[in-house]
């Protein structure tokens, strides 16, 4: 049961990590050479569509095994439960808590019109790699211990 929870953990990972890195080197920099008003209501359509079941089975999915399978590896002493702690860490801070401590919250303000685009991208866009980056590492970790690596 470690091992699928793992690869699903490394799976999601992988994805949002994908979507963040894509956002961060293709979406963004489009939407910032946009005139303002377009931009920020271009990136509001986008917060409203990517709010769908498959995002957040995604994103909340991974979130859930990562609270689970840390406790499941060192309660049956999995071969390389560190990297799964660390990897859970790294989705759980770098991904979520982040997410909801960051982006949404300026996604909120620039939907409500109480953030505007310069001070958006200004936070949002280095919020984002962080993303990036930590689900990338959380992806390594997981790889890790799948191949047993204490």
């Amino acid at each position: 049961m470690t091992k699928i929870l793992t690869v699903g953990a490394l799976l999601g990972s992988a994805l949002m990590a994908g979507l963040f890195f894509a956002f961060g080197t293709a979406v963004m920099s489009s939407l910032q050479r946009m005139p303002s008003g377009q931009g920020a209501a271009a990136m509001n359509l986008i917060n409203v569509r990517i709010q769908n079941p498959l995002f957040l089975l995604v994103f909340c999915g991974t979130a859930l095994i990562c609270l689970a399978l840390p406790v499941l590896a060192l309660v049956q002493d999995t071969p390389g439960k560190w990297w799964i702690v660390a990897g859970s860490v790294l989705y759980l801070a770098g991904v979520i808590v982040l997410s909801f401590a960051v982006n949404i919250p300026l996604n909120d303000g620039l939907a409500a019109g109480t953030t505007d685009w310069t001070t958006y991208l200004a936070r949002w866009n280095p919020a984002n790699n962080v993303r990036a980056v930590a689900g990338a590492l959380s992806v390594v970790a997981f790889a890790v211990a799948l191949i047993g690596v204490e």
